[in-house]
């Protein structure tokens, strides 16, 4: 079953007991009485939540009024629990590709709709319905919940190659209780944060960690400034920027994301959700959100791409815990910034664009939100970093992070990473690399 365009949001048809009629989720600034528990009062809420909140002040980017969601289209499929148990081998262990307080994400495959002989890939991811969190998870009120249904809306109206696609949901009840399920695009590459974690075989190099940078730019910017609204994600960090076959990196998890303000608007102000590390901090300590907190968010993750290090890591010596703090007396000069780059690039990158893309870190860095540029700004900054850096850049032959152990590989090479994207710099910004054809660089 897909959702048609012509039915706008009219795409959540769900079983209980009896099939209830589809639901046209509508704008609203007013929630609904809590004794109302049908899961149409659930549907609606979550809208609300999503586009409501105090607004307060001037908007300074004279953005226009943004339409309700009900007038978008939807494209979603709708699943039963009984597809997605056959996709996933009955929700096999060997399946699962991660797990959190959510629950867990499974590796599954379907037929495609269109031809029965093609199987699509997928990820499915689960509510919890076990342990402690169990009752938070499934309740209506719940943080979980209601990320399960921000995830829909907003995923279900949006789409563009920098931005994980959601292929469908499934919301039925079975004979052991509600199921609530998401099914995306397989990832096969996984996160950036598995390829800066001591578990992965592979390196990310220089020049795809500016292709990330790049692309995790190109994704917001659309959120931000190129939809007839606003989206503000709310939680971007390497963890939640995925990397698919051909190693684009593609934004995931729309549980935290929110509405913009309107016209005439300054900001939203709502409940302060995150990542410590990641979060602007006026946000953190008023509540008030813009895009300039996504924008807080970027800047951290750069310096995550340039040093390999997570923003908190408490496994080191105290002094260099806290990412920001660790890399402030090493900004001033080049033989000092060279301490914080990321050792596992030994010396294959460019230093010249190294700091370029330390300098953007810092404008969205900067304490006062408005002084931030914004993500097309931003976008551009690191366009010409890519450009300046890799004219002419080859398509690198990369592998899949499924099969990063390689073929055995020479006896020498035996123990070490892998490198992907392997290719070298020299100052003056000269590239050496074997057997590649020119070809310009993607933008957006």
């Amino acid at each position: 079953m897909r959702c048609s365009p012509k039915l706008a949001m009219k795409c959540f048809s769900f079983l209980n007991g009896v099939v209830k009629e589809e639901i046209q989720l509508r704008l609203s600034t007013s929630l609904r009485s809590n004794s109302t528990t049908s899961i149409d009062h659930d549907f609606r809420r979550s809208e609300t939540e999503f586009n409501s909140g105090e607004v307060i002040g001037v908007d300074s980017m004279g953005r226009p009024n943004y339409p309700s969601f009900s007038q978008r289209p939807c494209n979603l499929r709708v699943f039963t629990f009984s597809e997605l148990r056959n996709a996933t081998r009955n929700f096999s262990r060997s399946l699962i590709l991660g797990e959190g307080g959510f629950g867990s994400v499974y590796r599954g495959t379907i037929k495609s709709l269109e031809d029965s002989n093609i199987k699509i890939e997928i990820a499915v991811k689960q509510l919890s319905r076990k342990g402690q969190q169990a009752s938070f998870l499934l309740d209506a009120n719940s943080l979980g919940h209601k990320e399960w249904l921000t995830e829909v809306n907003v995923l279900g109206v949006v789409e563009h190659p920098n931005l994980v696609k959601l292929i469908g949901y499934c919301a039925e009840d079975d004979e052991r209780g509600i199921q609530r399920l998401l099914i995306y695009e397989y990832m096969p590459n996984r996160s950036v944060q598995h390829h800066f974690s001591t578990r992965s075989k592979t390196t990310l190099s220089w020049y795809m960690r500016l292709r990330i940078a790049r692309d995790a730019a190109c994704g917001l910017a659309y959120l931000h400034e190129e939809m007839d609204f606003q989206i503000i994600f709310r939680d971007l960090k390497s963890s939640n920027i995925l990397l698919d076959e051909e190693w684009n990196a593609k934004l995931s998890d729309f549980g935290l994301a929110r509405q913009g303000p309107t016209e005439g608007l300054s900001h939203v102000s709502t409940a302060v959700v995150g990542t410590v590390g990641y979060a602007a901090p006026e946000y953190v300590q008023t509540g008030r959100l813009t895009s300039k907190s996504d924008i807080w968010s970027y800047g951290v993750f750069l310096y995550e791409l340039i040093t390999g290090r997570p923003p908190i890591d408490r496994h080191r010596p105290k002094s260099e815990q806290k990412l920001l703090e660790w890399i402030r007396p090493y900004l001033s000069d080049t033989k000092k910034f060279q301490k914080i780059v990321d050792p596992r690039l030994g010396d294959e990158y460019s230093m010249k664009s190294a700091t370029k893309l330390a300098s953007v870190a810092n404008k969205c860095l900067l304490r006062q939100p408005k002084n931030r540029p914004k993500m097309s700004q931003v976008r551009k900054m690191v366009l010409e970093i890519m450009e300046a850096s890799v004219v002419g850049a080859p398509q690198v032959p990369l592998k899949n992070a499924d099969t990063e152990q390689g073929d055995g590989g020479a006896a020498e090479n035996k123990g070490r990473k892998r490198v992907v994207g392997d290719w070298k710099f020299r100052e003056g910004v000269h590239l050496v690399w074997k057997r590649w054809r020119p070809k310009l660089v993607r933008t957006c």
